[in-house]
């Protein structure tokens, strides 16, 4: 089943609720929630796939956390989030 199919199906069931028995919806919402779940890839180019394995595996870290790390740093550099501030006298465990 498509997520088009499940969109369809839960907006048909929206429409008329009152009809609906409860191990309908179940069903329904649990493959709302699976597609929800399993949603989380983003296809990019092939030079940018290439780019994402490269780093992924530079990094040790997996394609989707290698895209939230590259994010992340994006968003920290460009104001959009706070810097994560290191004091000169903290615990950095080795890491600077």
């Amino acid at each position: 089943m498509t997520a088009t199919d499940t969109a369809t199906l839960l907006e048909e069931a929206a429409d008329r609720i009152v009809d609906i028995s409860r191990a309908d919806l179940q069903i329904m919402l649990r493959r709302a929630a699976l597609l929800l779940r399993n949603s989380g890839s983003i296809a990019f180019e092939n030079d940018m796939e290439e780019a994402l394995r490269d780093l992924s595996g530079e990094f040790g870290k997996t394609r989707n956390d290698t895209i939230r790390f590259i994010v992340r740093e994006w968003m920290e550099k460009n104001a959009y989030l706070p810097v994560h501030v290191l004091d000169e006298d903290g615990d950095v465990d080795g890491n600077a």
